[in-house]
């Protein structure tokens, strides 16, 4: 049995939980930013192939405890690396810790790469190169107040990059963060989904990849294909399996909208490089002249917030106006709305029923719902 770490959004640590714990992992443990799991190695293929929401599955090859860095120097020292790639492989060493009491992270850093490089060099005489920039294997250290872990990392590129971003909006959602919230909110077809402000099409590219199952991460490359135990057979095997039961983009009950043509045209880009254009119906309007494209659904979006556009009292007076869209026409409605304007609640002028915490980056944000019923929901004035 093999032990591993998913990374995550902030906030997603119980949804990706849920997520591995279907995939078949055992003991998985929400922890602050991730998931500790246990399984076969093999695991980590279907984790890095299937999880919408994990940033990374790492695998965890050594942990010591510590007093200096001298002591994580000689763990990283004991450890087997050319047992797990070649030295032919380039490498980059990266360090995170929480309480913990050595100076500098970055002296740790180099200290494990140091340490690589000596099994290397004492081993085949020669030690494998450094890059920080497109690394074949990636070496994570994690550091609490007494121990040192040592992880490989089997996604390479982080999981959000699914492949199909052919185009970039302005500050898009990741991939993993959309699809978490789409996870929060329970929703799933036939129930129709709309994204008012779709910019670039995060949550309309997300929705309709699982809505058609197709597997996140079926068509890109992972770092476990550069390590000594991978098992190509085993994993082309299942990759082949996954792709195989994606379902043909045909016409689903998911809407986008946006005000500016130009995004709507970055998300019809993008729909296309994802194959999955002919599932999603897109139209250009402002959210304050959107009329609901069915009875009831789900709704979730990603409003422009004063951080990120510098339009902070353009925002203030929409807000209310928002409210009074989404009250007048949505009734049967539930909308969802992602934001790191904590302002939101208030100007909005509707009483949330869930506020959901979340950061995206380094953002702290809330994923507010609004249940549209019939009759005011607003707060009364004190």
């Amino acid at each position: 049995m093999e032990r591993f770490f998913a990374t995550c959004p902030r906030g997603l640590e119980q949804v990706l939980a849920a997520e591995l714990a279907a995939l078949g992992a055992h003991e998985a443990k929400p922890v602050d930013g991730g998931v500790a799991f246990a399984g076969e190695f093999a695991l980590c293929y279907a984790a890095n192939l299937e999880s919408r929401v994990a940033s990374r599955v790492l695998w965890q090859v050594g942990s010591a405890p510590y007093r200096s860095e001298h002591d994580i120097y000689e763990a990283a020292r004991r450890l087997r690396w050319p047992r797990h790639f070649d030295v032919q492989r380039s490498i980059r060493v990266d360090t995170a810790a929480i309480k913990s009491p050595v100076k500098s992270l970055d002296f740790v850093t180099l200290r494990v790469k140091d340490a690589v490089c000596d099994v290397f060099r004492e081993g085949h005489g020669k030690r494998p190169d450094v890059d920080t920039q497109e690394p074949d294997v990636r070496i994570h250290v994690f550091l609490t107040q007494n121990e040192a872990t040592f992880y490989l990392d089997t996604s390479g590129a982080p999981l959000f990059r699914r492949g199909w971003r052919a185009v970039r909006g302005e500050a898009p959602l990741r991939e993993n963060l959309a699809a978490g919230i789409l996870k929060l909110t329970g929703w799933g077809v036939p129930t129709p989904f709309f994204d008012p402000m779709c910019g670039s099409g995060t949550f309309l590219v997300e929705a309709a990849m699982m809505a058609l199952d197709i597997a996140p991460g079926a068509n890109r490359t992972f770092g476990f294909e550069k390590l000594n135990n991978f098992d190509a057979t085993a994993w082309g095997a299942l990759r082949d399996k996954a792709r195989a039961r994606g379902k043909p983009a045909t016409a689903l009950e998911i809407y986008g909208s946006d005000r500016s043509g130009n995004a709507l045209g970055l998300a019809r880009e993008n729909l296309q490089a994802a194959g999955i254009a002919g599932a999603v119906q897109l139209k250009q309007m402002s959210m304050l002249d959107a009329s609901p494209p069915a009875a009831a659904g789900i709704m979730a979006m990603n409003p422009p917030y004063g951080e990120r556009t510098g339009e902070g009292e353009d925002l203030a007076a929409f807000y209310p106006k928002l409210g009074d869209v989404l009250k007048q026409r949505f009734t049967g409605w539930t909308a969802y709305i992602f934001t790191a304007d904590l302002r939101l609640p208030k100007l909005i002028r509707l009483a949330a029923s869930r506020r959901i915490p979340l950061y995206n980056g380094a953002f702290e944000c809330r994923l507010f719902k609004y249940e549209l019923v019939a009759g005011s929901r607003r707060r009364e004035k004190k």
